[in-house]
């Protein structure tokens, strides 16, 4: 093997292992985040340091990419001031990311990390969609099939769930508002996700640089929405309320997970991003039982296993057909 072939394939397999590490520990440290003992951060300020860590982030990516401090400041001017209509095409997928983010916050507070791993996995039949109304593309029959068993995994998951119950950080669980917040998300992210991909067709600029056009009109809405939500909790407590080391790592965590899922898209294939998805849903399943207390029976089983296998099934089409480019430009 030649060594740009090996460094491809090292740099593929690194970014498989991320993204499957990503994949668990977010809804893991969303769900633990949300329900811990102790004071309790705004959820609507986190998803906005979320955009702030990711548009200082692809700032950088895109200095490293120009090479020099003249030319990014140029292909800033370029890209974002002398081309205003352009960039406001992009504060539409902003602001449905905004929204999306903080109803997976609420999603996070009421339902279990594994629930709300498998549930979330939804995206893909949003995504499916949108696909076939936006850009007109075709799915295969065992696409169909596939994302049938996918409904029926996520049914079997929801059914399987027990009463609602209080939380060690004083939330009282409702799961059918969970399960709504994060069928609501999916179908955001779908459509979102769908119309930043025809934005990034129909042009040639970078995938950082519409990141940072994404980020800078996220913030003012995630702004808006801060101020909306909890501006009286803001006035008393300040922005930073209750935020603390862990806080931190998972605004960094969310932050790095649309730009992992890039690297993914460039050096893996789908099939392996499936299966990095389906490791992911596993991890957490388990993880779930030693953290939370999680009872894992034959419902919620069998429910997920249909789910990995519908993701396997989804990805597993010739490159030449529809496959989930949702995941570009995924900001969970």
């Amino acid at each position: 093997m030649k060594p740009q072939q090996r460094s491809g394939q090292t740099l593929k397999y690194i970014s498989l292992i991320t993204l499957t590490l990503q994949n668990a520990l977010v809804g893991l440290s969303m769900r633990y985040a949300r329900t811990r003992s102790g004071n309790m951060f705004l959820s609507s300020t986190a998803v906005v340091m979320a955009e702030v860590v990711k548009l200082l982030t692809c700032l950088t990516l895109v200095l490293v990419e120009e090479g020099n401090l003249a030319k990014f400041f140029n292909v800033i001017k370029l890209t974002i001031i002398k081309q205003p209509i352009d960039t406001l095409k992009v504060s539409v997928p902003s602001f449905l990311y905004i929204i999306q983010n903080n109803l997976l916050y609420i999603s996070a507070s009421n339902l279990d990390a594994a629930t709300y791993q498998v549930t979330y996995q939804l995206k893909i039949l949003t995504t499916a969609f949108f696909a076939m109304i936006i850009l007109r593309r075709s799915l295969k029959s065992t696409q169909w099939g596939a994302l049938i068993l996918l409904v029926i995994g996520v049914v079997l998951v929801q059914l399987a769930q027990s009463s609602d119950t209080a939380l060690p950080s004083g939330i009282e669980q409702n799961h059918l508002l969970g399960f709504s917040t994060a069928l609501s998300a999916c179908f955001l992210s779908g459509f979102a996700g769908i119309y930043f991909e025809k934005i990034l067709k129909d042009s040639d600029i970078s995938i950082w640089m519409r990141n940072v056009q994404l980020s800078l009109l996220s913030l003012p809405f995630g702004l808006i929405t801060c101020f909306v939500n909890d501006s009286e909790m803001l006035k008393k407590q300040g922005f930073f309320f209750g935020y603390d080391l862990f806080i931190c790592y998972l605004i960094v965590l969310q932050a790095g997970g649309g730009l992992i899922v890039a690297m993914v898209v460039k050096y893996a294939d789908n099939i392996l991003k499936g299966f990095a998805t389906s490791l992911a849903i596993i991890i957490s399943c388990t993880a779930s039982i030693y953290l939370f207390n999680f009872h894992l029976n034959f419902q919620f089983s069998l429910g997920a296993i249909l789910v990995i296998c519908s993701i396997f099934i989804y990805s597993h089409e010739p490159k030449s057909t529809f496959v989930d480019r949702h995941s570009l430009t995924d900001k969970v």
